[in-house]
């Protein structure tokens, strides 16, 4: 495996990735690679911020205020980009702008002088790129929005008041994630305390109370919970 990808027949590959405008692409899902390592291992909330919480937060409604200060929101709003967990929509808008510009530098760049004119053909294909990625993105989650909205609603009826135990280094009233065994794979939740109890990792606790507009779960310990 390793012979193969340092292999000789791999550098036109390599070089692709690393041309302009490849490369911002290439960083980026670089990036979004380490961040779902990291969240897997428990460092991060695997959720960190849902396009709703930013439209709540900075007072724009999905359907009708656009024009709000908040551009970014706004923008992904207009452009469907919403209804999944943020890191999400940036994978695959880094995916999608990637393969676009990968393909276009490895059929078109050939004919284009490295240099200068290399770079300043590269401005528009890099702009065209995050636009198509954009349109993809938004088509590929329409279908999956009511998915994840259906799944959130089930699992917020089904799981409050059993027992979970925590996964991140800690939990507090503003950062942590527990696991919840449900038969299968098993639930991950971004959870939160009440007032400034702290729980580290392995403790076991409650879930109490689902806050919707944060996508979180208020918990307490067990032991407060059964009263022993």
């Amino acid at each position: 495996m390793f012979a193969i990808l340092l292999s000789e027949s791999m550098d036109p590959f390599y070089q692709n990735i690393s041309s302009f405008p490849t490369v911002i692409f290439t960083l980026l899902f670089i990036i979004c690679l380490l961040y779902w390592l990291v969240a897997i291992l428990g460092f991060i909330d695997l959720d960190f911020l849902h396009i709703d919480d930013l439209s709540n937060s900075a007072g724009i409604d999905i359907h009708h205020d656009l024009t709000s200060a908040d551009a970014l929101a706004g923008l992904m709003l207009r452009y469907g980009l919403y209804g999944v967990p943020l890191i999400v929509i940036i994978s695959l808008i880094a995916l999608f702008g990637w393969l676009f510009c990968y393909y276009m530098v490895h059929y078109l760049f050939g004919f284009i002088p490295v240099g200068f004119l290399h770079y300043l053909a590269g401005i528009p294909v890099l702009v065209v790129a995050f636009y198509i990625a954009i349109l993809c993105t938004a088509q590929l989650i329409k279908p999956l929005r009511p998915l994840f909205q259906k799944a959130e609603q089930h699992t917020v009826k089904k799981i409050l008041g059993q027992v979970a135990t925590v996964r991140t280094s800690r939990v507090d009233n503003n950062f942590g994630e527990a696991t919840l065994e449900d038969g299968g794979a098993g639930l991950i939740l971004k959870v939160r305390t009440i007032g400034d109890e702290t729980f580290k990792k392995g403790d076991t606790i409650v879930l109490l109370e689902y806050l919707e507009e944060k996508n979180v779960y208020r918990v307490i310990s067990e032991k407060d919970f059964t009263g022993k």
